[in-house]
C-alpha cells in the first residue's frame, strides 16, 4: 500500500532552498523555507476581515530581442526573499475586510515598486533596510486612512497589520496592532511583537497584573493601528538572525485568545509540516469558541553554512 507525506496531501504554499554567496561576516549560506498559511472566518463572525500574504521575492530577466539565443522563459537568479504578511481589519463588516486588504495590497506594491532589493548588503544598507520596512507600514497607514476619509461607509477603518521579510539568514519584523510573531526556538516558544493595546499599556504600567490583562476586555482595545481615526502609525522593529530549526509564527488574535499559548508550542512541536501545523492550530481556536476571524502564517527554517 503506497504512503503519502504531508506534502503529497497538502502541497506547501512556498518550499524554497537558497544558497547565498559568502560574505564578510559569514561563509555560504544554504537556507531552505517552508511556509503555509490559513484564514478562517470562526464561528461567531458573520464575515472574515483577517487577511495573509504569503510572497517570494527574487531577481527576473526577461529578454524580449535579442541577436543571441537565450532561453524562452526567462532568467531568475538564485537568490531570493520572502515577506510574510498578516493583518486584523476593524471596523466592522465591510470596512475592516477593506482595511486589512488594501493595507497588504500596499505593502506589496511598495514592495515591488519601492523597495530595494536587499540580496546583498553593503556597509550601512542595513540600517536601511529597517527605514523601508517602516516606510512599508507607513505608507499603508496613509492608504488606509486616505481611502477612509474618501467612502462615508469606511469611516474609521484600520488594521493590525504584522510583517516578517527574511533575507539570507537574518529576519525582519515589522509590526503595528495586537496580532503577533513568535518565535519557536529548540522547543521554546518566544512572542517577539508587544500587543499595542489599552491592557498592556496598564500591564507595563504596573496597574493590572497579567491575569488581570488576559480577562480585561481592555485586552481588545487596540491603540495603534494601520489606518484608523487619525493618520500616523508607530511601527514596531525586530532584527533576528535565524538558527537552523526556527519556525515563524504570524498570527492574528483570533488565535491567541482562544488558545494559550503553551498549546501553540504542542502544536507547533507536534507537527512539522506548516499547512499541517496551521490547520491544527485554526481546528484549536474553532474548538475554543472561534469567537473571532484567524489567520495565521508558519514559516520554519532550515540552515546550514559551507
Amino acid at each position: 500500500m503506497a504512503t503519502t507525506t504531508p506534502e503529497d496531501r497538502y502541497p506547501l504554499i512556498e518550499d524554497s532552498t537558497i544558497e547565498f554567496p559568502s560574505a564578510a561576516d559569514r561563509g555560504r549560506v544554504c537556507l531552505r523555507v517552508r511556509c503555509d498559511g490559513l484564514t478562517d472566518r470562526g464561528i461567531r463572525r458573520s464575515n472574515n476581515e483577517d487577511n495573509f500574504l504569503i510572497a517570494r521575492l527574487t531577481k527576473r530577466l526577461d529578454v524580449c530581442r535579442s541577436s543571441i539565443p537565450h532561453r524562452d522563459d526567462g532568467r531568475a537568479a538564485e537568490e531570493m526573499a520572502h515577506l510574510l504578511v498578516v493583518a486584523d481589519g476593524l471596523g466592522g463588516e465591510a470596512a475592516g475586510e477593506e482595511a486589512s486588504a488594501l493595507s497588504i495590497a500596499t505593502v506589496e506594491d511598495f514592495v515591488l515598486n519601492c523597495f530595494k532589493w536587499f540580496l546583498h548588503f553593503e556597509p550601512g544598507e542595513k540600517d536601511e533596510l529597517v527605514r523601508e520596512l517602516r516606510e512599508a507600514l507607513e505608507r499603508a497607514d496613509q492608504e488606509v486612512y486616505r481611502k477612509a476619509r474618501s467612502h462615508r461607509g469606511l469611516s474609521g477603518m484600520g488594521t493590525t497589520l504584522t510583517m516578517a521579510y527574511s533575507v539570507c539568514d537574518t529576519l525582519y519584523i515589522a509590526h503595528a496592532g495586537d496580532s503577533r510573531a513568535y518565535l519557536l526556538r529548540e522547543g521554546q516558544l518566544a512572542r517577539v511583537t508587544r500587543d499595542h493595546t489599552y491592557a498592556q499599556m496598564l500591564l507595563d504600567s504596573g496597574a493590572i497584573s497579567e491575569q488581570d490583562a488576559q480577562r480585561s476586555g481592555l485586552r481588545n482595545v487596540v491603540t495603534n493601528v494601520v489606518g484608523g481615526p487619525s493618520e500616523g502609525v508607530y511601527v514596531e522593529l525586530h532584527k533576528l538572525r535565524i538558527q537552523d530549526g526556527d519556525a515563524l509564527l504570524l498570527c492574528t488574535d483570533g488565535l491567541t485568545e482562544p488558545v494559550p499559548e503553551a498549546i501553540i508550542a504542542e502544536v507547533l512541536a507536534e507537527h512539522d509540516h506548516p499547512g499541517e501545523a496551521c490547520r491544527s492550530l485554526l481546528q484549536r481556536a474553532l474548538d475554543g469558541g472561534g469567537p473571532d476571524n484567524i489567520a495565521m502564517i508558519l514559516a520554519r527554517f532550515s540552515i546550514r553554512y559551507g
